[in-house]
């Protein structure tokens, strides 16, 4: 009865909050509330349960593992062609960090120094805490996570998260009994590592097979992450060590939006529910709040939870302005998601009492409600011109330039570049931006920033010179890469790869067939591709904002037709209630000032 009563919690959670429009509060937070409720301060509806204690385990093991998977590891790599006269978001992350540990430290010994809370380890490591789930929420909502501040604050939670929890595992480590036995923590890690390269050439295997009934990702996800918790039992480390490395592997295995997406339903649709509910029904306030040293301690806790991150303002007005300084301390406060298992590893090892578990408990509560708030007051945007997609053209031509030239100037930003000094005197005058280089080299052509963009098209009509600037495009990571290819030589597999590494190829002998047939066949389509006032266009998704949602609540969807949408390599056939997918690519009909916007709207990485 006890398990049916936080299931049923669990599913009216949500329903309520969707009804009565409450955005503001982070749904963890609302079941931890409505588990102080149902719970031993108040109705005392749920009792004591193997079962619902094994559930809430395996949940808290849940959201660390999918903390970990969390993690974008491309924030972490240096590119060629970077402006290293930028500040670097890892660089300005890290030091935002110490910054954190310093006040996390000072708070702790300012809490032992007035006899309020003795151990000052134990403090920093809370202090230090962020809920990267709840700042990436955030992020997601105002769509920060592709621009420089969003990713900023994004590393400084992933370092709230990772650090505390290396700490408490150490310190447990240390604090248990097993000082002499702590490398053995080094084992986790190497498991780990195991894990990585045994399965990372067979994942894409399993792509290949039917996973109806057999759900081989999700099977492995939960073999990586049993095999790591149980590794770190045994060593003396805490699970939720194993379970933190678990995610990071699995994220690192680059499993498909829809594995990811189905790890997170069973996660956020189950387990982790329970495990929130549960931490809140075993709180006991009664005696939390007839306690006056605890009555003292709640905000001195929330206050301590926002001090600890006040150096980030510091770090952050340097490249921001003032007020999103201010707001990415608010945000970088909210904790909750490493603060409950660090409670219970503390009281299990007799390093803090149940009064002082519950006052961190339910100053982490507020920090969650008041914090994503005042953040959501705070931030302002950053000045910054409107966006366009960045396109740069090697090669002027008969075929180049009427494509640069019919473009819409208002999506995107065109440059041209070249080396034939012919093409160059009958061409350059025909758009603002042309230059014409020395030689084709990647000095000259990084020097002339050609890969600093969103859309490399490399058009020569000898295949080579394309084919050779494709894979120094690669190596610097141009988001997309346009190869003409006028080979018709099928021994030579080149092309094949760089197709393999997503590349893109353009033959005009293929396309000169395909519009032949549409003109024969469909001549009415052909003339919805040369309409210059409502032509069929192409949207990747790439906002999260929109995806997860049915097609019939897109924004503008009345203004557009859309047609087919392309998913995974194969094309189908829209509703109104299909959900829209991250990556999805949307064709349709609309005005070109409909199409603008609705561009700007979803194709924002975020």
């Amino acid at each position: 009865m006890s398990l049916l009563i936080v299931l049923f919690a669990a599913l009216m959670i949500p329903l309520a909050m969707a009804r009565f429009n409450i955005t503001a509060v982070p749904t963890a937070i609302a079941e931890i509330v409505v588990g102080i409720i149902i719970g031993k301060t108040g109705l005392s509806l749920i009792g004591e349960s193997d079962s619902l204690s094994m559930l809430s385990g395996l949940g808290v093991v849940i959201l660390i593992f999918l903390s970990g998977m969390e993690i974008d590891f491309d924030l972490f790599k240096a590119k060629k062609g970077d402006d290293k006269s930028e500040p670097s978001p890892v660089k300005t992350a890290v030091l935002s960090f110490i910054m954190i540990l310093i006040f996390s430290g000072l708070i702790g010994w300012g809490l032992f120094i007035t006899g309020l809370f003795d151990n000052i380890v134990i403090a920093t490591i809370l202090f230090s805490t962020i809920a990267l789930g709840v700042v990436i929420a955030a992020l997601k909502e105002k769509e920060l996570l592709s621009k420089p501040y969003g990713q900023t604050l994004l590393l400084v939670a992933v370092l709230g998260e990772v650090v505390p929890l290396l700490a408490l595992s150490i310190y447990a480590a240390l604090t248990g009994g097993d000082s002499k036995q702590i490398w053995l923590i080094l084992i986790i890690f190497v498991v780990a590592i195991i894990l990585l390269m045994r399965f990372r050439g067979i994942y894409h295997f399993f792509e290949r097979i039917n996973k109806t009934t057999t759900q081989l990702d999700i099977r492995l996800a939960f073999f990586i992450v049993f095999t790591l918790v149980t590794v770190a039992e045994t060593v003396g480390a805490e699970n939720i060590l194993g379970a933190f490395l678990a995610g990071i592997v699995m994220k690192l295995l680059s499993p498909s939006e829809a594995t990811q997406e189905k790890l997170t339903s069973i996660g956020y649709g189950f387990f982790i529910p329970i495990f929130f509910i549960m931490t809140g029904a075993n709180l006991e306030l009664r005696s939390l709040l007839q306690d006056p040293q605890s009555l003292i301690l709640i905000p001195l806790l929330f206050v301590g939870f926002i001090v600890a991150k006040a150096g980030l303002f510091f770090v952050f007005r340097k490249q921001f302005q003032i007020s999103n300084a201010l707001a990415s301390i608010f945000l970088s406060a909210t904790t909750i998601t490493l603060v409950l298992p660090t409670l219970e590893v503390a009281v299990s090892l007799d390093q803090i009492t149940h009064q002082q578990a519950g006052a961190f408990t339910l100053a982490a509560v507020l920090s969650c409600i008041v914090s994503p708030i005042i953040f959501n007051k705070l931030y302002r945007p950053e000045p910054e011109e409107v966006h366009n997609t960045s396109l740069h053209i090697v090669g002027l031509n008969v075929l180049t330039i009427p494509v640069a030239q019919q473009l819409s100037k208002g999506w995107y930003d065109i440059k041209m570049v070249t080396d034939d000094q012919q093409n160059y005197q009958t061409f350059h005058n025909a758009l603002e931006d042309v230059t014409l280089l020395d030689d084709l080299s990647e000095e000259s052509l990084a020097q002339q920033g050609v890969f600093d963009t969103e859309v490399l098209v490399l058009a020569y009509r000898d295949h080579e010179i394309n084919y050779q600037i494709a894979k120094t495009a690669l190596a610097y990571n141009v988001p997309r890469i346009i190869v003409r290819f006028e080979s018709h030589d099928l021994e030579n597999t080149r092309y094949d790869k760089l197709k393999a590494q997503g590349v893109e190829l353009f033959n005009t002998f293929d396309v000169n067939i395909s519009l032949l047939r549409e003109m024969i066949d469909s001549p009415s389509t052909l003339k919805m591709l040369n309409d210059t006032e409502s032509g069929l266009y192409e949207v990747t998704v790439s906002n999260r904002r929109y995806t997860g949602i049915a097609l019939k609540h897109m924004p503008m969807i009345e203004e557009i037709t859309i047609s087919r949408i392309y998913r995974y390599g194969e094309f189908i056939a829209p509703r109104g209630d299909t959900i829209i997918e991250y990556g999805d690519h949307l064709i349709f009909t609309g005005n070109k000032q409909t199409v603008g916007a609705l561009r700007n709207k979803l194709s924002v990485r975020n």
